[in-house]
């Protein structure tokens, strides 16, 4: 406790750095003594600054940036967020806020594209559509005629800044310039902002017997919105399942603890994730309970490069309990787990602690998870038409091995030699079929996957009643129970 007092004195308090750093290296050790001799360094540069810059400088502002400096040495997911984007957080995992409501991820060219409206909020009633680019935000009415000298240009824009940019009071209005395959120049959307309800979890039924469930992302009340779901869509589904489709597609993850919650939804036993860290408290395991509450019906987990995070936690524990087969394409591949830690100002410190590691003993880290039955759609491709300023041509989605300083997956193995090594790339792979093959709205493309997941339930149940037929129709012979999910080296 000393020691840290000591640490909050020399980087807050420059004018006696000197005197207190003395006092410190003369108690320490000589690997505390060199850390304090980087903190000196601190202090003399600010001292500096705050002495010889052209300008007066707001020091508290210099001091949350070398804080945000220094974790941008770390990994790409620790970050130092200031009071407003610690408090954005905290709304993400709530799923309540005054927007527009819409889903956006960062396009390769740098700009910002939307994943998906979310209905019935005002973005869907505008009439802004997925895989629409946004070019430019503009907070404040556009005038008259329309130039767009007073709107962001999103180029190389990040995603808090979109979002908080985007976000504002009920009933106030904001207008974002739209880009889409058909227009010749990028078109105006005025939108009155109006109170957002994220629900992380819908679903319907996809003819009898068949149930399809989407998790968009892991919120505080994810688990709950499940257990309503699966009851909703079993009854409109006729009641029992066959089977069901879990998509997991673009979901950019959440809290650990619900993804340990929705795994445990599916499973009765054995392990779900564990972590380690270097400390003690990040060396835990999560285990299912037998009271999961769903039947053991066959399940389809769908899976993209949007797939990230704690919905690899989910898939991987599905996927190697053999509860479910996972179709798709390749994770995103973030096997850490991050901290937040409030701090005194209302800011707070978002820290790497922990890399997970699925209940087999893979880490997915920069590997992602390998479906069992990999299939392209044609909904993942890339925009074949660009930004009118961007040239560069959009490559494969982003994953984590895409980003700065991420850490590699030989970093990540685990300790114990018996861990089974991380998968190969599925070779049972599909390219998408000439004919449709999901229902989808006009003009709409199919959902190939959704479309080849079904398939994969229907033949499921059919082999799974024929082999119930021929056992019963021996005498003597127990029937068979549908207990694992098949691990087939070819589509069924």
């Amino acid at each position: 406790m000393r020691s840290s007092k000591i640490r909050s004195l020399v980087i807050f308090g420059a004018g006696a750095a000197s005197a207190l750093l003395l006092f410190a290296v003369a108690h320490v050790g000589p690997v505390a003594a060199a850390r304090y001799e980087d903190l000196s360094l601190f202090t003399s540069v600010l001292h500096l600054v705050r002495q010889n810059y052209v300008e007066p400088v707001d020091e508290s502002q210099l001091i949350r940036g070398a804080v945000r400096g220094m974790l941008a040495e770390l990994d790409p997911h620790s970050a130092y967020m200031d009071p407003d984007a610690h408090k954005e957080m905290q709304i993400d995992t709530k799923g309540e806020f005054h927007g527009l409501g819409i889903e956006i991820s960062k396009r390769r060219d740098g700009y910002i594209e939307v994943v998906a409206p979310i209905d019935g909020t005002p973005a869907a009633r505008a009439g802004v559509r997925a895989k629409d680019q946004i070019v430019a935000i503009c907070p404040t009415e556009p005038p008259a005629e329309w130039k767009g000298e007073e709107c962001h240009s999103t180029k190389n824009m990040t995603l808090f800044d979109a979002v908080k940019l985007m976000r504002g009071k009920r009933g106030t209005t904001i207008t974002i310039r739209i880009f889409r395959d058909g227009f010749d120049r990028p078109q105006p959307y005025t939108i009155a902002r109006d109170v957002v309800k994220v629900a992380s979890v819908d679903g319907r039924a996809l003819e009898p017997g068949y149930g399809y469930v989407r998790i968009r992302a892991f919120q505080e009340r994810t688990d709950s919105d499940l257990e309503k779901m699966l009851e909703k869509v079993k009854k409109d589904a006729g009641g029992n399942l066959h089977g069901l489709i879990l998509d997991l597609r673009d979901d950019p993850g959440g809290l650990l603890d619900q993804a340990v919650r929705v795994a445990d939804t599916w499973l009765s036993d054995g392990l779900i994730v564990y972590t380690k860290g270097r400390v003690e408290s990040q060396q835990q395991e999560f285990r299912a309970h037998a009271d999961g509450g769903e039947d053991s019906y066959p399940m389809v987990v769908l899976v993209n490069a949007g797939s990230a995070s704690a919905s690899e936690i989910v898939a991987g524990a599905l996927q190697d309990q053999g509860r479910a087969l996972v179709l798709g394409t390749h994770t995103f591949g973030k096997g850490s787990v991050q901290t937040v830690y409030p701090l005194e100002d209302g800011s707070g410190l978002r820290l790497t602690t922990a890399l997970y590691y699925t209940p087999s003993g893979r880490s997915i880290q920069e590997v992602g998870i390998a479906p069992d039955i990999e299939v392209d759609s044609p909904l993942d491709a890339p925009q074949a038409q660009a930004a009118p300023e961007d040239d560069e041509a959009v490559g494969h989605p982003l994953r984590e091995r895409d980003l700065e300083k991420h850490f590699e997956h030989r970093q990540a193995e685990p300790d114990d030699a018996g861990a089974p090594p991380a998968p190969a790339p599925s070779k049972d792979k599909e390219k998408p079929k000439g004919e449709p093959q999901a229902q989808a709205p006009a003009g709409e493309k199919p959902d190939v996957q959704l479309a080849r997941g079904l398939e994969v339930l229907k033949s499921w149940t059919y082999f799974e009643r024929l082999r119930d037929a021929k056992a019963i129709a021996k005498p003597g012979t127990p029937k068979p129970a549908m207990a694992s999910v098949p691990q087939p080296s070819k589509t069924p």
